[in-house]
C-alpha cells in the first residue's frame, strides 16, 4: 500500500508537470485538514510528515508541558516529555507523535479537495515563475480559439491572449496557425496566471533580427532605435561596434536571405536597415532613405530639423500619406519638416530683401526721431528768441487749417430748372433737369424707317413685272407692314 501510494504521487507530479516535493508538500498539508477534523481539535496545531522513502504518514501535535495532565489531547507529563527530549521544562510546547489509526469518510473527501486546490496552486505558481523571466522574449505557439475579438494561442503549458490591440490589422487568424509573439506582460490572477502577447510591439521586430541575425545576438552590431507601423513599413537604424564590420550588410545578409526571413515571418511588412550616426543631421539624413537628401538645417532649441531635398524626390521622401516621414521622425526623435529645394531657393532669396526693409525702417525711424527733436543750445546762442519758430506752434496753425477747409469748400448748386407754360392752360408743365441736358431726338430716324419700307415694298413690285413675260403670273405673298406695329 505504501508502494502504491508513493506511485500515485510520482505519477500525479509527471502529469502536472511539477517537482515531486511540491506533490508531498500538497498532499501534506491535505492531510492536516482531515486529520482535524476527525481525530483533532480545531484549535490544536498539528503537523504531517510523508516519509519520501517508505512512504509512511506521520502526524505530530503539539502538546504542554504540565505536572498533572487534564487534558490528554493538549497536555503531556514531565516525565513522558523527558523521554522525548531530556532538556525540556516545564510549561514548554513540545511536538508529538500522535498518528491515528484511520481517517473517516468525511476527512478524506476533505483531503481530496484540498489536494487537488494545492496542485493548481502550486501549478499556477510555476507556470508564473516560469514565464515571468521570459518578458519582452519571442516564443512559438498555436492559435487554439477566438473569444470577444481575442486570439487565445497555446504556448505549452498555459494559454496565451493576444488582445485585439495587439494584433496586426493586415493580419487574419485562423485555428491551427503557428505564430511567434512576443511576451508582454505576465500577471496573477485568482484564474490563474495571465500571459499576454503581442504581434505589433516594436520589440518582436528586435527579437526577431536577434534570432536571425548572429552578430545582432552577440552584441557585435547593435539596434538603437525602431520605428513600427505594425503590418505596413518599419524603420530600424543599427551601429557596429567592431571597425571593419558594415551592420547594415549584416542585418540584410546575402543576397537579402536575412532580412527576408524576417519579413516573410511579419506577412510582407517593408523593413529599412539605416545607419546611425552620432551627427543628427547625418541620421536624419539616413533615417529618410530611400530619397536622396540635399541639405540638413537644425534648430536645437525645438529640436526641428529642416531637411531640402530636390523636387522629383519631395514625394519619396514624405512617402504614402507621410509614413516614410513619420517613421523618420520617431526613428531619430526630431520634429522633420520636409521642403523642395525650388522653395527652399525662393526663401532664402526673400531672407535679404526683408533683411534690407527692416534696416531701412530702421533708419527712417531714427531720422524722423532726430528731425523731430530740438536744435543743440550751442546753434541757439546767439539767436533772437523771435526767429525761430516752435515746432508745436506750426502744428497748431495746421491743425487750425484743415479744420477751417470744410467751411471754405465750393457749394455745387443743382442744375437749374426752367419751367415753361404751354399755349392754351394756365397750369406751369414741369420739366427736368435730365430733359434739358438730353440732347433733343430728331424725326430723322422716323423718316429714313418710312423710306426704307417704301422701298422694299416697290421693289418688289417692280421684280413681280420684269417676270411677266417669262413665266406665269405667281401670286404675291407679301403684305404690307403697318407703321403703327413699330
Amino acid at each position: 500500500m505504501k508502494s502504491d501510494f508513493l506511485l500515485a504521487i510520482t505519477q500525479l507530479a509527471a502529469e502536472k508537470n511539477l517537482p515531486k516535493d511540491v506533490v508531498l508538500g500538497a498532499v501534506e498539508a491535505a492531510l492536516v485538514s482531515a486529520y482535524k477534523k476527525d481525530s483533532f481539535t480545531s484549535n490544536q496545531n498539528i503537523a504531517v510528515k510523508i516519509n519520501p522513502g517508505t512512504g509512511r504518514v506521520e502526524v505530530w501535535a503539539e502538546k504542554k508541558v504540565v505536572d498533572k495532565v487534564t487534558d490528554p489531547e493538549l497536555e503531556i507529563t514531565l516525565k513522558d516529555a523527558k523521554k522525548l527530549k531530556s532538556d525540556i521544562t516545564l510549561d514548554e510546547m513540545l511536538m508529538v507523535e500522535s498518528t491515528p489509526d484511520n481517517a473517516g469518510r468525511i476527512a478524506a473527501q476533505t483531503a481530496k479537495q484540498v489536494i487537488l486546490q494545492r496542485l493548481h496552486e502550486a501549478e499556477h505558481s510555476a507556470i508564473f515563475e516560469e514565464y515571468a523571466d521570459k518578458e519582452g522574449e519571442v516564443v512559438s505557439g498555436v492559435v487554439q480559439r477566438f473569444e470577444a475579438g481575442q486570439a487565445f494561442i497555446e504556448l505549452g503549458r498555459t494559454e496565451a491572449v493576444l488582445p485585439p490591440t495587439e494584433q496586426v490589422r493586415t493580419e487574419r487568424y485562423r485555428v491551427g496557425q503557428h505564430l511567434k509573439v512576443v511576451l508582454l506582460q505576465v500577471a496573477r490572477t485568482t484564474k490563474g496566471p495571465r500571459v499576454i502577447v503581442s504581434r505589433s510591439h516594436p520589440e518582436l521586430l528586435r527579437r526577431l533580427f536577434e534570432l536571425e541575425v548572429p552578430e545582432v545576438y552577440n552584441g557585435t552590431v547593435e539596434i538603437k532605435s525602431i520605428a513600427r507601423e505594425a503590418g505596413f513599413r518599419s524603420k530600424i537604424a543599427v551601429a557596429a561596434k567592431q571597425e571593419g564590420i558594415d551592420p547594415v550588410g549584416c542585418c540584410v545578409g546575402l543576397r537579402g536571405i536575412r532580412i527576408q526571413n524576417i519579413v516573410s515571418e511579419l506577412n510582407g511588412e517593408k523593413i529599412d536597415v539605416v545607419m546611425w550616426s552620432e551627427d543628427p543631421a547625418t541620421f536624419i539624413a539616413n533615417a529618410l532613405s530611400p530619397a536622396h537628401i540635399v541639405g540638413v538645417t537644425l534648430n536645437p532649441e525645438d529640436e526641428v530639423a529642416t531637411v531640402t531635398v530636390p523636387d522629383k524626390q519631395l514625394s519619396l521622401a514624405i512617402g504614402k500619406e507621410g509614413q516614410n516621414a513619420r517613421l523618420a521622425a520617431k526613428l531619430t526623435g526630431w520634429r522633420i519638416d520636409i521642403k523642395s529645394a525650388s522653395t527652399s531657393d525662393i526663401e532664402k532669396a526673400k531672407e535679404p530683401e526683408a533683411a534690407a526693409i527692416k534696416e531701412k525702417e530702421i533708419y527712417t525711424g531714427e531720422e524722423e526721431k532726430e528731425s523731430a527733436g530740438e536744435l543743440p543750445q550751442e546753434l541757439l546762442e546767439g539767436i533772437e528768441p523771435g526767429l525761430i519758430e516752435e515746432p508745436e506752434k506750426e502744428e497748431e496753425e495746421k491743425e487750425e487749417v484743415e479744420e477751417a477747409e470744410p467751411v471754405a469748400a465750393e457749394i455745387v448748386m443743382p442744375p437749374q430748372i426752367k419751367i415753361e407754360e404751354p399755349t392754351g392752360s394756365g397750369e406751369p408743365k414741369l420739366r427736368f433737369a435730365e430733359d434739358i441736358m438730353a440732347p433733343r431726338r430728331s424725326n430723322k430716324t422716323d423718316n429714313t424707317t418710312r423710306s426704307k419700307k417704301k422701298k422694299k415694298g416697290a421693289h418688289k413690285e417692280s421684280g413681280d413685272d420684269t417676270s411677266k413675260g417669262a413665266r406665269k403670273r405667281s401670286r404675291d405673298y407679301t403684305q404690307e407692314i403697318d407703321e403703327d406695329d413699330f
